[in-house]
């Protein structure tokens, strides 16, 4: 049965949901206030891992025993702002717990394996779709190290990948520099995950997916999604600041923006942005034919199609907390001292916000409320490289189809 949908939010998840209800003979709005691919929107300055094998959460077992030096130190791998404690503190307390032993760790691993499997082959049809082929590429990504033993030490999250069905190549000595001759010399030792890919960049590709959305029939409303109208139990609008779309149905996809559209439907869910900063050296070609994970410095470093991009840190603060530059200062003097021939004086700065739950896994499900309404959002650091099945999962949750992969451990009734 065709029915009119309101997608909220057109990032990553937003237009690929859009593109696949689309596809399915639905008849499309998608609200959003910005443009997409710009600068405000988390996809933006996304590292450009198509990582199908990041199923680990961000929070292990002991890592509670580092968060009073989290809070102390601003400028740590992981920051929290004092003024933001207060509200984050219940967040924090379930992000603790939902890595408190390994067994919890591996079942947001298993949850999160079949969102990701096959990511980058679906990201390279939906490009080749959107007339963008050469932004995804297959082949492959690298964690680097200083040597084998500091491998060894981040042996439970392998060991896990491992059980899940990841497999990698390790690379030392004169193999890893035939993988790629310009990796830099401070690394000896790495791993090797074929199956992942590269977007090259995040911004054009979500961009011109947006794009292929609006070319195949779906209707751009230039708003910002408020509240709901229901008549008894279904769904007949979504309220915006600038008046009602009619619809029958809704995808809540806002990232970060989606807590208080929940709120309105009765759904208190946890999210909070988990604040990440780039570094973007335009213009600047270092001859890398590979993006590498530096375990060191706790940052992806990709060649883009336009320059060099250096992604990590996370911070908890509040959305509209001003940016702390001197955490995107770490990144830029981590690249000085692996490419010391790179200028990194012009580099451009860049601070965006991750719509992460404290588990690590999305909200991808029916709301409380209505089935009328299927959430779509929460997906921390795995947004870009999830968004094409998470896309294809929102269809066939609209068409009260069964879901193409098990959805029970993103669920959003895990949190209510």
């Amino acid at each position: 049965m065709s029915r009119h949908i309101a997608v909220i939010g057109s990032g990553a998840i937003g237009s690929v949901s859009a593109i696949e209800l689309l596809r399915a003979g639905h008849r499309v709005t998608v609200i959003e206030p910005e443009a997409a691919g710009g600068e405000q929107a988390a996809s933006y300055g996304n590292a450009g891992w198509l990582s199908s094998h990041s199923v680990i959460p961000p929070a292990e077992p002991g890592v509670w025993k580092k968060v009073p030096g989290y809070i102390l130190d601003p400028l740590g791998p992981l920051a929290i702002r004092w003024p933001h404690l207060p509200k984050s503190a219940p967040w924090l307390v379930r992000y603790l717990l939902s890595g408190w032993t390994e067994a919890r760790v591996e079942a947001t691993a298993q949850a999160l394996r079949p969102l990701l499997k096959d990511a980058p082959a679906l990201h390279k049809a939906l490009a080749a779709e959107a007339g963008v082929p050469h932004l995804v590429a297959e082949g492959g990504v690298l964690h680097v190290y200083r040597d084998r033993s500091v491998f060894d030490a981040d042996s439970l999250a392998w060991n896990i990948r491992a059980r899940t069905g990841i497999a990698w190549r390790e690379l030392s000595g004169e193999a890893l520099r035939a993988e790629d001759p310009a990796l830099p010399d401070r690394y000896g030792f790495a791993v090797a995950v074929d199956e992942a890919g590269r977007c090259r960049n995040p911004g054009a590709y979500v961009a011109a997916l947006a794009a292929l959305a609006k070319s195949r029939g779906a209707v751009v409303e230039p708003a910002r999604a408020i509240d709901f109208r229901f008549d008894n139990e279904r769904l007949t609008g979504v309220v915006t600041d600038r008046g009602i779309v009619d619809c029958d149905g809704a995808v809540i996809a806002a990232g970060v923006h989606s807590a208080p559209l929940t709120r309105r439907l009765g759904d208190a869910l946890p999210l909070e942005s988990e604040r990440g900063y780039h570094v973007m050296l335009e213009g600047v070609q270092t001859g890398m034919k590979t993006a590498f994970m530096a375990s060191d410095a706790k940052m992806v470093v990709q060649q883009m199609e336009h320059g060099l991009r250096a992604a990590g840190q996370v911070e908890i603060a509040s959305v509209e907390a001003s940016p702390d530059w001197r955490r995107a200062e770490i990144l830029r003097g981590h690249l000085a001292k692996m490419f010391p021939g790179v200028d990194v004086s012009q580099a451009k700065l860049w601070l965006g916000h991750r719509p992460s739950t404290p588990d690590g896994r999305p909200c991808i499900g029916l709301s409380r409320r209505s089935r009328d309404v299927v959430y779509a959002f929460g997906h921390g650091h795995v947004g870009l490289v999830s968004s094409a099945r998470t896309g294809r999962v929102v269809a066939q949750l609209v068409g009260g189809q069964a879901a193409e992969i098990p959805i029970a451990g993103l669920d959003p009734r895990r949190f209510l």
